[in-house]
């Protein structure tokens, strides 16, 4: 499919207008940041394996009633999703303490928090993505109240799908972060991508770091951790 005029490129895609008017074409990167883009590199690879590992979530959640920006997958590194206006609010789900979490809350990282907690930021690069609560997210025009609902109500039906499909992989659903937009026509999309860029992960018995956060800590093996989700995820 021809790529046309590139309308956006963030930390990890860029994004390109095509012939349709419904649909953009979203390609992978390999490079990586962390600490709000103090701390860059590449992950080889990185962009086809979190292109097919979001091809994938979406498609089971799409199969499990939940409506995503996901249409096709075009190559390793390319998908085809449907026009959405992103709602400059990121969703980040918890279920044991790792991150910012552990520092805000003094809690020790690793502590299953017994109970999902859903967490609004807001999406803003220069403000360093700061967390807000529904009444700033309302005085700045982000949400509406009916879309705060349908945002935390998505979330968590997607929090329940996501940690029964991992738990079938031994691995464990620490947080996430999910992104959603509106369509033209005013539909809400689950959008951007879910990998472990985005995800947490954690072998269930070791709890060994299979994500992102081996690039952040700096602990090795990155490559290989993100090939090791693949792999759970296809045997799955």
């Amino acid at each position: 499919m021809q790529r046309q005029k590139m309308l956006y490129e963030g930390k990890a895609k860029r994004v390109y207008e095509i012939a349709r008017d419904d649909a953009y074409l979203v390609e992978f990167k390999d490079d990586a940041t962390a600490f709000n883009g103090e701390k860059r590199g590449q992950i080889a690879n990185k962009g086809a394996l979190n292109n097919q590992m979001s091809a994938h979530f979406f498609r089971l959640l799409e199969q499990q009633g939940i409506r995503t920006h996901y249409l096709e997958t075009l190559s390793d590194r390319e998908m085809l999703v449907k026009r959405v206006r992103i709602i400059p609010i990121e969703v980040v789900v918890r279920n044991i303490v790792a991150g910012t979490l552990a520092k805000r809350l003094g809690l020790a990282e690793g502590v299953d928090l017994g109970r999902t907690v859903v967490e609004f930021y807001y999406k803003d690069d220069a403000l360093g993505d700061p967390l807000i609560n529904r009444s700033h997210a309302l005085a700045l025009k982000l949400a509406t109240r009916e879309q705060l609902d349908e945002l935390e109500a998505r979330a968590l039906a997607i929090n329940e799908s996501l940690t029964a499909h991992l738990h079938a992989c031994q691995l464990l659903l620490v947080d996430f972060k999910l992104e959603f937009g509106v369509t033209a026509d005013g539909e809400l999309l689950l959008a951007d991508e879910i990998s472990p860029d985005t995800c947490r992960l954690w072998d269930e018995t070791t709890r060994e770091k299979l994500d992102k956060d081996r690039f952040r800590r700096d602990l090795g093996g990155v490559e290989q951790a993100y090939e090791e989700v693949w792999r759970r995820l296809q045997q799955a």
